[in-house]
């Protein structure tokens, strides 16, 4: 799994802090940026998450690009509607040796890796059977132009793909604002989140606390500020998860 932050909004946290004096002050934003210290920006950031007051955050997003995921996992993440996304299409990409990820209890145990690798080469094989039955069931029918070819080839890889597994290598970009993050890492990041996507969270929970530090100071699982909000499916925890995302480990 590959985690890259490729973009995000420059001077987030003045932008955050300009946007929520501007709703209770009569000055306008040139007279509001002349009196926002750094220090002013930091205290007010601060006070804004701590407060729980998140529409300021709105104004600043991020952009990533993840490659090395599964479909199960890119599905969980487009769950979180409020967000943008591009993937790769296995109706225009032909796949003719697909990746896969291999879920870690899997790898370990040689018996069912073997299984899951068998698995995976027999939905290569399909993959490749039915790609070819179907082209060349068309081509019987008479001669072809180019454009007509890649036509049939793309038609029939759009109905080949559905024998691919949930565990196929995906590639995604995706953008969120902070307030989506910070509830998508509150999600996906505790311990009872899916393996996958959890680690992806992180992942990405690294890269924007390297950027503003002082936004995502209090980001991860729900139970960083308050009890574990999964009651009594708790993963009895909140100690070493505390310590984990509050004293920025990776």
């Amino acid at each position: 799994m590959k985690v890259e932050l490729l973009n995000y909004t420059p001077h987030g946290d003045q932008l955050i802090a300009q946007g929520a004096k501007l709703c209770y002050s009569q000055a306008g934003l040139k007279e509001i940026k002349e009196k926002l210290s750094p220090e002013e920006v930091s205290r007010f950031v601060k006070m804004l998450a701590d407060m729980g007051h998140m529409s300021p955050m709105e104004h600043v997003s991020f952009s990533f690009y993840v490659e090395g995921i599964s479909r199960a996992c890119s599905h969980q993440l487009v769950r979180h509607r409020l967000a943008s996304y591009s993937q790769q299409s296995q109706r225009y990409v032909r796949l003719d040796q697909f990746d896969y990820v291999v879920p870690p209890a899997i790898e370990k145990n040689p018996k069912a890796r073997e299984i899951f690798i068998q698995a995976m080469e027999r939905d290569q094989r399909d993959y490749q059977a039915l790609v070819d039955s179907l082209v060349q069931e068309e081509l019987a029918k008479g001669p072809v132009t180019d454009k007509e070819k890649r036509a049939i080839e793309k038609k029939a890889i759009e109905d080949a793909r559905y024998v691919f597994p949930n565990a196929c290598e995906t590639k995604v970009i995706l953008t969120m604002n902070v307030r989506t993050l910070l509830h998508f890492f509150s999600l996906r990041t505790c311990n009872r989140a899916q393996w996958e996507i959890r680690e992806m969270a992180k992942q990405m929970l690294w890269e924007v606390k390297k950027v503003y530090p002082e936004i995502f100071a209090k980001a991860g699982p729900g139970c960083l500020q308050g009890p574990c909000p999964e009651g009594a499916m708790t993963c009895g925890k909140i100690k070493e998860v505390r310590e984990y995302f509050l004293g920025g480990q990776e």
